[in-house]
């Protein structure tokens, strides 16, 4: 019974030998309330040769797939193309086992490992545009720093026209689907966004040229076999498409209003603002953190053009769950959005100057006036509310037309 995994042939020569995680619901603050997966992947070379390993409790797992094709002892060289502990996890014990002759990682990427492990095994560097042969096929390597650590690297297999693309173009999804034309699209593009918006988001720029190199480098890309989620083996442009619009972040015709409250009286006002911006033809989507969780605020935040945020005060500051997303927000940095605060309060009023302090730390663009309201608003108040969602909407459905 020890050997109950097997591999699934992604080509003529490479092969899936990853785990999946089924149980897996947070990763770093960003739910997964759909497992993932640690994808490694096997070339059968004349130098045969792994491509990442998996988290640490899996390792069992890849090493199962990986003996129903060949014997660990067999493989040459492992390449490791991201450090990040779900796909580095167990490197230091596969080594010790499989004992290749080398092992590769990024210049950045040999640092880090070193950090991470603290050990004595030997990685050699490979730098952007060297290549590896592995006797009767070759790997070219392709640095990405910054998407999404420092030490991330394309490794690139031209006898298959295969790209393994680390973090890029994944997702956190646990099925036993490994392809992504066996998955709806609907599926795909949610859960792809989702990554995308709780990962990448930050290195959006970044994105942008890396996309332009690839296509610059001449390589035909027919596979593209991340390190989480199902392989691309059709209709890569559209996941290659929906990368460059998320990463241009455009303004569109939508927005996020994010609040949280303690007696209604802020939820009402969210209520007055979102009804205004419906009414003037801006998509909404309405969230109050008493039930949100943050990684749903970034999703739906990623396509829209303005983020409104509203919180009471409580201790002369804003409530705990609105503290926990902005700073969640800011640090995935999204870009080219207006947006406004507003709130009430009891006696000392200090939230929504709060709030706005830190949506203009974020380079949200004010386009409203800020309300604050001393306990409970009344219809003067809704109505300003009001207003407000109309002066966004305005502002919002010209931008979208000028970007569209």
């Amino acid at each position: 019974m020890k050997d109950v995994y097997s591999a699934i042939k992604v080509t003529d020569n490479v092969y899936w030998v990853g785990a999946i995680d089924w149980t897996i619901r947070d990763f770093h603050g960003y739910t997964t309330p759909h497992g993932s997966t640690y994808n490694a992947y096997l070339v059968m070379a004349d130098d045969i040769t792994l491509i990442d390993t998996v988290k640490a409790p899996f390792k069992d797992e890849m090493l199962s797939r990986i003996r129903s094709v060949v014997d660990p002892s067999k493989i040459k060289y492992i390449i490791s193309n991201h450090s990040e502990m779900d796909h580095s996890g167990c490197l230091s014990e596969v080594i010790d086992f499989i004992k290749p002759e080398k092992v590769f990682a990024s210049t950045v990427g040999v640092k880090t490992l070193k950090e991470l492990f603290h050990d004595t095994h030997e990685i050699t560097p490979v730098k952007d545009g060297e290549t590896l042969s592995l006797g009767n096929m070759e790997l070219t390597f392709m640095e990405t720093r910054m998407i999404h650590w420092p030490d991330s690297m394309f490794t690139y297999l031209a006898k298959d026209e295969l790209l393994f693309s680390q973090d890029a173009f994944g997702m956190h999804l646990a099925s036993l689907e490994r392809f992504a034309d066996e998955i709806p699209a609907s599926t795909l593009e949610y859960e792809g966004a989702t990554y995308y918006a709780n990962i990448v988001l930050p290195y959006s720029p970044v994105v942008l040229k890396t996309l332009d190199k690839v296509a610059a480098s001449g390589m035909k890309i027919k596979v593209i076999a991340p390190d989480h989620g199902p392989v691309w083996r059709k209709d890569i442009g559209w996941i290659i498409d929906l990368y460059k619009k998320w990463a241009s972040q455009k303004p569109t015709a939508k927005a996020v209003v994010v609040y949280a409250t303690m007696w209604h009286s802020t939820e009402k006002m969210a209520g007055a603002i979102s009804e205004a911006l419906a009414q003037a033809g801006v998509k909404v989507k309405l969230l109050s953190m008493n039930e949100t969780h943050r990684s749903e605020v970034i999703y739906e935040v990623l396509d829209a053009g303005a983020l409104i945020v509203g919180s009471p005060t409580l201790n002369n500051n804003i409530l705990p769950q609105m503290a926990d997303v902005m700073t969640y927000l800011k640090g995935l940095k999204p870009a080219n959005k207006i947006g406004a605060a507003f709130g009430s309060y009891g006696w000392s009023g200090e939230s929504v100057k709060h709030l706005e302090a830190m949506l203009k730390e974020m380079k949200v663009e004010i386009a409203a006036e800020s309300i604050a309201v001393k306990n409970v608003p009344d219809d003067d108040v809704l109505r300003k509310c009001h207003e407000m969602g109309k002066a966004i909407a305005a502002e919002l459905l010209k931008r979208a037309t000028v970007a569209n």
